[in-house]
């Protein structure tokens, strides 16, 4: 009998066969590469326990002059500033009624409320808030009436309808006294129109809200009929907002009350000359501070179009958020692209900032006046996947295209994946605008969150260590994400059932309070020689170093997997619970091609499987010929 020693080459490989990819590693789940070995992810619990509405797609962090830390959640229903602990609701206005504009209807038995209000504008799940209403007569009364309510259904371009609750949010039912219309004082504050969770690639059916227009009737693709996507800088102190393909909006801080004040259209600056109504992205450059809007609806006339165009660039004036027009005196000014139909993302690199295109990429540079900014095609071919597919890290900016990973030093760059097939065979294309590109920098780490096939929400995620050259993947939903800085860990955002949450990550070794499950890796198949022969393999010596919290009691499984051709599927020969004061595992394996999984022990008591974290290392079998039938 003889150990071998088995050292798997570092990174998930899944171009070529689990067989022919021999001495490596094949599949993994919340597994990263560390120093050439692999080893679980840390853990994440709540940031707050408060929670937010809504999937969060955006986030940015800064400080005020008091440096007092926010962070600024962009979600598909709102956008919220989050200071301490608590989530502050600023999402901008779209339009206050005047007093009366606004009748309410109720029918006995029932909680739903019909609101009537002529060209209302508003889409199936906004949000109004009512003030001035007098109670209905029964038990609507105007403390029902006078707060803030999500739209149920929107029945017509005059009306819609809402679920009559009280102050504690219990539904409450009208009775025979309700009959009033709640009087001729009521105002309505509507919210700027919400977005969808899923991307609509086209118009047609199924484009818009549910009830908006007839049956087979094209649907013009806005803001409010489209995925939500924020983007998001800060102006000094300040704030400023642009939900894609809409408004672009403005908060000031330092004059704000947060759970009162509400961000504002950036037109509405004291000022404000000619600044864009809408745009696809809205960034500050670096160190000449001008506010730069991608896709901006261009100046016509003593105006603006109010319209995108997708390759139009505009900017402000220097350190003047509110100066759009270009003059003399100033550096405000434009400029259109030609390379590619639209400007999917930019973001802010070193002393640069970058665009891509559907089909290109360009640098844009602070170059002084006259121009204020020389735009140049750096590379025409290679576009970007999604608004958030690109990432600035200490190596570069890193991002995914639709057909690969590239890099950015200077110069573009092919990134070598060893699971680029399966990542984008099982991605799903027409939800591509949700990718999300990830920085964990402690741990040299850039990855991205995206729908696998035929699924419309974020399951799955690749991972690039850029100092190893390692690839792994896995499953973990995480609509966005922000690397540690301003706070001390990275944030990362989950939603369910409309519920979202805030997660601190690298915390600990567990799943917010749980046991991570469905922690392993797995190596591709291994034989002796040329696999003409049958193998055996009766002990198993492992190197396992436990990392978690959980002491001594730390558990995984070692499980080894038989088959004798690589046509054949795997089957498990044996599972081995293991801990730190294991010596070895005893086998009984004959086979001609074997492989090795580390997983977590998923069954076992909650005791061993909490705290749990390791890392594998050379591991040795005892392997020997065994006949060749």
């Amino acid at each position: 009998m003889s150990l071998e020693k088995f050292i798997f080459r570092p990174g998930i490989n899944r171009e070529g066969t689990d067989y022919s990819n021999d001495g490596g590693w094949f599949d993994s789940n919340l597994i990263r590469f560390r120093k050439g070995l692999p080893e679980k992810i840390g853990g994440w619990a709540k940031n707050t326990l408060n929670t937010f509405k809504s999937t969060a797609r955006a986030l940015h962090a800064w400080v005020d002059l008091e440096i007092t830390k926010y962070l600024g959640i962009g979600a598909t229903w709102k956008y919220y500033i989050k200071e301490g602990d608590n989530f502050y609701d600023i999402t901008p206005l779209r339009v206050t009624t005047s007093a009366g504009d606004v009748t309410f209807s109720a029918t006995n038995g029932s909680s739903t409320i019909t609101v009537t209000d002529t060209s209302h504008g508003a889409v199936t799940g906004d949000f109004v808030t009512f003030s001035g209403a007098a109670t209905l007569g029964g038990l609507v009364t105007a403390d029902v009436l006078n707060q803030e309510y999500q739209i149920l259904l929107v029945t017509s371009a005059n009306a819609y309808t809402i679920t009559a609750k009280d102050t504690d949010g219990d539904t409450v039912t009208a009775n025979a006294s309700d009959s009033g219309n709640g009087g001729s004082s009521v105002v309505g504050a509507y919210q700027i129109n919400v977005g969808l969770d899923v991307y609509v690639e086209s118009t047609g059916w199924g484009a818009g809200t549910w009830g908006a227009g007839t049956w087979g009737s094209a649907t013009a693709i806005t803001a409010s009929n489209q995925l939500r996507l924020w983007s998001h800088d800060n102006f000094g102190e300040d704030l400023i907002m642009n939900v894609r393909a809409g408004g672009i909006y403005y908060f000031d801080i330092s004059a704000a009350t947060l759970g009162t004040t509400r961000a504002t259209p950036l037109t509405s600056l004291s000022g404000a000359n000619l600044a864009p109504t809408i745009a696809l992205q809205t960034l500050v450059s670096d160190i000449d501070r001008h506010v730069i809007c991608f896709g901006a609806d261009p100046i016509s006339g003593s105006s603006r179009t109010g319209a995108v165009d997708p390759m139009f660039i505009a900017w402000s004036d220097q350190e003047n958020a509110a100066q759009w027009e270009p003059l003399s005196t100033n550096t405000a000014g434009s400029f259109r692209l030609s390379a590619g139909s639209q400007i999917i993302g930019a973001i802010r690199s070193r002393q640069e900032t970058l665009i891509w295109t559907d089909t290109s990429m360009y640098n844009m540079q602070f170059i002084g006046q006259p121009f204020t900014f020389g735009v140049n095609l750096v590379n025409e071919g290679v576009g970007l996947i999604g608004p958030n597919a690109a990432v600035n890290t200490p190596k570069g900016v890193f991002w995914m295209d639709k057909k690969g990973f590239y890099t950015y030093t200077g110069q573009v760059q092919d990134i070598p994946c060893s699971v680029q097939d399966y990542v984008f065979n099982d991605l799903e294309e027409g939800q591509a605008f949700q990718v999300f590109g990830f920085l964990n920098k402690e741990f040299d780490e850039v990855g991205w969150f995206y729908c696998a096939s035929d699924e419309t929400t974020i399951s799955k995620y690749v991972v690039f260590n850029y100092e190893e050259g390692a690839w792994s993947i896995g499953e973990l939903n995480r609509s966005s994400w922000l690397d540690q800085g301003i706070y001390d860990t990275p944030l990362g955002t989950y939603t369910t059932n409309d519920v979202g949450y805030l997660y601190n990550h690298e915390t600990g070794n567990d799943a917010d309070g749980s046991p991570m499950d469905n922690v392993f890796i797995e190596s591709s198949d291994f034989d002796i020689g040329e696999g003409e022969e049958f193998q055996y393999v009766s002990r198993i010596i492992p190197d396992i170093k436990f990392t978690g919290s959980g002491g001594t009691g730390q558990t995984v499984n070692v499980v080894l997997k038989q088959r004798n051709f690589p046509g054949e599927s795997l089957t498990t020969n044996s599972t081995s619970t293991c801990t730190s004061s294991t010596t070895k595992i005893d086998t009984r394996l004959r086979a001609r091609q074997a492989a090795l999984r580390i997983e977590s022990d998923d069954d076992g008591s909650l005791g061993s499987r909490s705290g749990v974290g390791f890392r594998v290392g050379a591991m040795r079998m005892d392997v020997r010929p065994n006949g060749r039938r």
